[in-house]
């Protein structure tokens, strides 16, 4: 049986129609609460709805982001997260990070976790143990975090099937923890608990930091008079070109230009150039560029000794910087 995703009137997603399998066999999906409404409740909520879920209710304690949010997950809808977890057989507290153990805190002392229950956070970094006063209720906990970002809800909704999801989960929820990722259209893969930092370091490397160094290019040429349109239709080619490559070819053999190449000369013209047009970027650019000589090394492009010169070079842009703030 083929399920056609739930559309919420008046919101416009246009370009999302997705089909997701459903066992027409499988009549116990837990009902469900979700715990914060912003774009990972929306989203997540969305897409458990639309796989055969019954999301009994919702709660932020936004009465904007309850309205806003009920469009897409349904439910009932709460400003008192208890009330609102009381209702379901399986929580998931989609909140920020910095919340999750106060909200498992609070519902848990006000009655809502009950032995049996499931309770679920969504967080990248953070553990199992910021459910502890759940598991101390009885409940089995589990974190399942989708790799992927989230600019905006509709976004989400279109990239998270497909997407890996991190799970950290006790032993006896693991294969339920499966079939939600498996349910959402993710591709699941367990994380120990004492990993997930390093796990989401690397997540937020690959897409928050990416971002930053888009971000430092299009400064930099905007800076030579470019206009953000015109900016980015220079570089921007060069961007897909070169994800494209890594894509078909892997990191190592993908890296191209100077240090690949070990040609010192225009690695100090952007020292000097960066230094004295744009020193706020020389540190970032003199660490990334340390970095690419092991790569070019790996390629074998660069010669162990070349890669050292480079080194020394794009060291003294690290001094300088340094220096520079505590004149």
């Amino acid at each position: 049986m083929i399920v056609c995703i739930f559309r919420p009137s008046g919101v416009c997603l246009e370009g999302l129609l997705l089909f997701l399998p459903i066992n027409v066999q499988d009549m116990s999906r837990d009902t469900i609460a979700i715990l914060g409404l912003g774009k990972v409740g929306r989203a997540v909520g969305f897409l458990l709805r639309s796989a055969g879920y019954t999301i009994t209710a919702v709660a932020s304690r936004s009465a904007s982001s309850l309205t806003q949010g009920i469009v897409y997950t349904g439910g009932e809808a709460f400003t008192n997260l208890s009330e609102a977890a009381s209702r379901a057989q399986c929580i998931f507290i989609t909140t920020s990070d910095d919340a999750i153990a106060s909200v498992c805190e609070k519902i848990a002392n006000e009655g809502a976790i009950k032995p049996g229950k499931k309770v679920i956070h969504m967080s990248g970094a953070g553990g199992l143990n910021l459910l502890e006063t759940a598991r101390r209720s009885g409940a089995s906990t589990a974190s399942i975090h989708p790799l992927q970002s989230f600019a905006d809800v509709e976004g989400a909704i279109k990239n998270i099937p497909g997407s890996t999801f991190g799970i950290t989960s006790e032993d006896e929820i693991r294969e339920w923890s499966i079939k939600i990722v498996r349910d959402l259209a993710g591709v699941p893969f367990f994380i120990s608990d004492e990993d997930k930092p390093l796990y989401h370091a690397a997540a937020c490397i690959a897409s928050n930091y990416l971002t930053t160094l888009i971000h430092m290019v299009e400064v930099i040429y905007q800076s030579l008079g470019l206009r953000h349109e015109d900016a980015m239709h220079a570089f921007w080619p060069l961007v897909k070109g070169t994800m494209k490559n890594i894509e078909e070819r892997g990191t190592v053999q993908a890296l191209t230009g100077p240090i690949a190449r070990g040609d010192m000369g225009p690695i100090k013209k952007h020292i000097e150039a960066l230094r004295n047009k744009l020193p706020l970027f020389l540190q970032a650019y003199s660490i990334l560029g340390i970095l690419t000589t092991d790569i070019g090394v790996e390629k074998k492009t660069l010669s162990p000794q070349d890669a050292e010169c480079i080194k020394q070079l794009l060291e003294g842009g690290l001094h300088y910087e340094h220096t520079s703030k505590h004149e």
